[in-house]
């Protein structure tokens, strides 16, 4: 009977399912949640950074297990992972937190009840038929020592960080480079900041912020266009043979996607979230020579990490460096890019300025 009520209480003790929290220290601190799930072929995650822009989404562990007191998860699609070691009791984990090659110490402490943290709801949608414009928006060029690059919205402002007119035209209208004639040449060489609010509450979808974004350029920039049909060479994104292998998101499938990019060395690393394959193909035109064309047929959303070399000349040259975009989308993804001719549209720029005063 001893023997037995020993070996319910380890088991107990190795039972992960339930609400795991803890602090990393980085800055003022960073306060993640972990929910754990015993699943048929052992267990899954969801991680909460709720000191984040986007703390009411999770991230889905692409791996996790249990093995005796040992335990190791990760999420592949932000290069982060952690190894601890559960307490006798069950109670606590004490281990290091893994992200971008930096280590940190994050011991997480089982919480239920009003000790759970809270996590922050989605935002509501912004009215489908709303055309949101400013109720205040800054435009001041970027710290030169900027490395880190994003386009998101964190609760409800607008954040544009270390990017140029060329990618806010990128955005706003959904080109790419080559789509793009008769500009002069600062508008992809010149880096800017740009923060606002929208005039119209709640989370805006897609084409909400594309219209923000358009409304921004013509606003501060004194952007005027028109459109032209050309013939262009572009990529159609398809699915290859392998299928996916990239991580179904846990975060709200109406809501907007989230990607950060930075670059070292001729080599680039993308991190994304509750990206959904048109959205993809709509971010990867500030990286290609041509426009993508999403023909993958997958309807879900996706959390994915994508590192790829666009200089082999910068890249290091001890062939650590990742293989180039193509082989890269392929391997990491699943996917594939194929190219073809179509009619396309090109945006004219008959005027452009650099931004008003704030």
């Amino acid at each position: 009977m001893l023997l037995l009520a020993g070996m319910a209480s380890a088991q107990a003790a190795r039972d992960l399912a339930g609400t795991w929290q803890g602090t990393l220290p980085v800055g003022n601190g960073q306060r993640l949640v972990v929910k754990i799930a015993k699943q048929a072929a052992g267990w899954s995650g969801v991680v909460y950074s709720l000191d984040s822009g986007n703390s009411s989404q999770g991230r889905n562990t692409t791996q996790m297990s249990l093995a005796g007191p040992e335990v190791r998860f990760a999420i592949a699609p932000v290069d982060a992972s952690y190894e601890g070691k559960l307490s006798e009791d069950g109670a606590s984990i004490t281990g290091t937190w893994t992200q971008g090659g930096q280590a940190r110490p994050l011991n997480l402490a089982r919480a239920a009840g009003d000790a759970q943290w809270e996590i922050p709801q989605a935002p509501a949608a912004m009215a489908k038929d709303a055309d949101p414009d400013w109720e205040v928006v800054t435009v001041r060029p970027t710290d030169p020592a900027a490395t880190n690059a994003s386009i998101r919205m964190n609760g409800r402002q607008f954040v544009l960080e270390n990017r140029s007119v060329e990618t806010l035209l990128l955005a706003g209208y959904g080109v790419q480079k080559k789509q793009i004639v008769n500009a002069p040449d600062w508008i992809g060489t010149e880096r800017w900041d740009v923060r606002g609010v929208p005039d119209v509450p709640g989370q805006p979808s897609l084409w909400q912020m594309q219209a923000l974004a358009r409304k921004v350029l013509t606003e501060r920039f004194g952007l005027v266009t028109h459109t032209e049909k050309r013939e262009m060479e572009v990529y159609a994104l398809t699915l290859a043979k392998s299928g996916e292998k990239m991580t179904p998101s846990a975060g709200d499938p109406n809501g907007l996607p989230d990607e950060n990019d930075r670059e070292n060395g001729g080599v680039r690393m993308m991190r994304a979230s509750n990206m959904s394959m048109s959205d993809f193909a709509l971010i990867m035109k500030f990286f290609m020579d041509r426009p993508m064309v999403d023909q993958t047929g997958l309807a879900g959303r996706y959390d994915f990490q994508l590192n790829w070399t666009f200089d082999e000349s910068k890249a290091p040259p001890d062939g650590s460096a990742p293989p180039g975009l193509f082989t890269a989308i392929q391997e990491q993804l699943g996917l594939k890019l194929e190219p073809l001719k179509a009619q396309t549209d090109v945006l004219v720029v008959d005027k452009v300025e650099h931004p008003s005063a704030n």
